[in-house]
C-alpha cells in the first residue's frame, strides 16, 4: 500500500486558515443573524404597538357601553383587507370586535387581560391560521356620563411570515456577503502564503541547482529566519565537498606513493640472487610502504567538522589513551595529569578526537622525562553558538627551539631520527585541525619547562 504523500506547508497553512476562517465567519454569521432577528422582532413590536395606540386613539365608547372602533380609517389599510396578514380585535364582557382582515381567521383575540395598562407582546404564537406575533393591552374604558368603566382588551397581530420573509432576505444577503468575503480572504491568504513561502521555494530551487552542479553553494539573500538554516546547509555542503576532495586526493597520493616501492621490489625480485640482500631490500620496501599506508589511512580517516555532529565527551577518551601509553612507555614511569573542564565537548567524529589526542599525547610521552599535563577548556559558548575547545598538552622534556618549530611541523620530519616513528603525527594533527578550522600553536611550557602544544577550535 502506497504511503500517503504529506501535505505541503502551503496546503497545511491554507487548510488551517480555511478552518479558522470558516469558524470565524460561521460565528459572525450566527451573531449577526441573532442580532438582526432581535432587531426585526423589536421593530415589529414597536409597529404593532403603534397600530394598537392608533386604534385606542380613534375608538369611541357610546353611552350604552358599546365600543365603536375606527373601522373606516384604520392605522393601516391592510386591516380592512381580508387575509392581509395584519389583524386587530377587541374583547370584553359586552364587546367583541374583529377587523375585516381577521374575518374567518382563528386568532386568540378572546383572551381578556386585566386593565394594567401594560402591553404584552408574544410570538410567534401558533394558531389555527398559522403563527403570529401578538400585542395585547388591557384597559378600563370610561362610559360617557356614567361612573362605571368597561374592561376591554385590545389586540393587534401580524403573520409571522412577514418577519420570516424579512429575516430570510437578510440571511440570503448575509450569506452572499460573508461567502464572498470568505472567498476573498482565502484568495488573499493564498497570495500571502505564496509570498511568505517564496524564500523556502527559493532555497529548494537553489539546493536543486547545487545537486545538479550548477552552483557550489546557497548564495541568495534569504530572510533572517532562514539565515541560520542556509548557513548550516552551506557548511554541510562545504564539509562534504572537502571530505570528497580529501578522499580523492588520498587515494591518488596513495597510488602514486606506492608505485616506486612496488617497482623497486619487483626489480629486486627479478635481479637479486643473494637471499640475504633480497631480504633486507624487501624489509626496507615493506617498511616504507607501511609508513606510506599508515600516513594515508590516517589522513583519510580525518572526518572533519560536521554541522550537526553530536558532542563528544573528552575525559573518558583521554584516560583510555593515557592508559595505553603508560603501558608502552612503562620504563619511563611518566605521570600524566588532567585539568579537564567538565563542560568541554568536541563537536565532531570520535575518531578525529582520538587521533588528535593520541598523536599529541604520544608525542608528549615520547619526549617527556617524568610528567605530562593535559588541559582542556570550553570557550565561547552562547545560546546561539555551540562552545569551542581549547586543548593543551605539555611535557617536561627538552622542548623545541623556536627556530625549529616550523621545520618539525613539516610532514615526515622527526625531531630525532633515533626515535622510532613515521614523523607524521603532528602532520595528522594539522590535517585534522584544518578540517575543523582550528589552529595548532607550539610554545614552551611555563609550568613544566618542555614543549606545549596548544590546539584551539573556535565555536561554530
Amino acid at each position: 500500500m502506497a504511503r500517503r504523500r504529506p501535505l505541503s506547508l502551503q496546503a497545511r497553512s491554507l487548510l488551517a486558515a480555511s478552518v479558522a476562517l470558516a469558524a470565524f465567519l460561521g460565528l459572525t454569521g450566527f451573531a449577526l443573524d441573532e442580532a438582526i432577528y432581535n432587531a426585526l422582532r423589536s421593530s415589529l413590536q414597536e409597529r404593532l404597538q403603534t397600530y394598537l395606540y392608533g386604534y385606542l386613539a380613534a375608538s369611541e365608547m357610546n353611552r350604552s357601553g358599546q365600543l365603536q372602533p375606527a373601522e373606516e380609517l384604520p392605522p393601516d389599510p391592510r386591516f380592512n383587507r381580508p387575509s392581509s396578514g395584519l389583524y386587530a380585535g377587541v374583547s370584553g364582557e359586552k364587546n367583541s370586535w374583529r377587523s375585516r382582515s381577521a374575518i374567518g381567521k382563528n386568532l386568540p383575540f378572546d383572551n381578556v387581560l386585566p386593565p394594567s395598562n401594560e402591553i404584552k407582546f408574544s410570538g410567534p404564537v401558533d394558531t389555527g391560521s398559522g403563527p403570529i406575533y401578538l400585542v395585547s393591552l388591557g384597559v378600563n374604558w370610561e362610559v360617557p356620563n356614567r361612573r362605571n368603566k368597561v374592561p376591554l382588551t385590545f389586540h393587534v397581530a401580524e403573520d409571522a411570515s412577514v418577519l420570516d420573509a424579512e429575516l430570510s432576505a437578510f440571511r440570503r444577503t448575509l450569506l452572499v456577503y460573508l461567502g464572498g468575503l470568505g472567498l476573498l480572504l482565502l484568495l488573499l491568504q493564498l497570495l500571502v502564503l505564496r509570498w511568505s513561502l517564496l524564500p523556502l521555494r527559493r532555497v529548494s530551487s537553489d539546493l536543486t541547482k547545487v545537486e545538479r552542479g550548477e552552483t557550489e553553494r546557497l548564495s541568495g539573500r534569504y530572510p533572517l529566519e532562514l539565515t541560520g538554516l542556509t548557513t548550516s546547509v552551506n557548511g554541510l555542503i562545504e564539509s562534504e565537498r572537502d571530505h570528497l576532495k580529501r578522499y580523492r586526493n588520498t587515494l591518488s597520493d596513495l597510488a602514486h606513493s606506492l608505485k616506486t616501492p612496488l617497482a623497486v621490489t619487483r626489480n629486486q625480485l627479478e635481479s637479486e640472487p643473494d637471499g640475504d640482500a633480497l631480504r633486507g631490500a624487501m624489509m626496507e620496501q615493506v617498511r616504507r610502504m607501511d609508513q606510506i599506508v599508515a600516513y594515508q589511512l590516517s589522513r583519510a580517516a580525518t572526518s572533519g567538522q560536521h554541522t550537526f555532529a553530536a558532542p563528544v565527551a573528552i575525559e573518558q577518551h583521554a584516560e583510555e589513551i593515557v592508559m595505553s601509553l603508560e603501558k608502552v612507555y612503562a620504563t619511563k614511569n611518566i605521570l600524566c595529569e588532567f585539568d579537564i573542564d567538565a563542560k568541554a565537548r568536541f563537536y565532531g567524529e570520535q575518531g578525529d578526537l582520538l587521533e588528535l589526542l593520541g598523536n599529541l599525547l604520544e608525542n608528549a610521552f615520547k619526549w617527556a622525562k617524568h610528567r605530562v599535563l593535559l588541559t582542556v577548556k570550553s570557550i565561547g559558548a552562547t545560546q546561539a553558538h555551540r562552545s569551542g575547545l581549547l586543548l593543551c598538552v605539555e611535557d617536561d622534556g627538552p622542548g623545541i627551539p623556536p627556530e625549529r618549530i616550523d621545520y618539525l611541523l613539516q610532514r615526515g620530519v622527526r625531531g630525532d631520527e633515533r626515535v622510532q616513528g613515521h614523523g607524521i603525527g603532528l602532520s595528522i594533527v594539522q590535517d585534522i585541525l584544518k578540517a575543523y578550522r582550528g589552529e595548532l600553536k607550539v610554545t614552551q611550557s611555563e609550568m613544566l619547562g618542555g614543549a606545549a602544544f596548544q590546539v584551539r577550535i573556535d565555536r561554530t
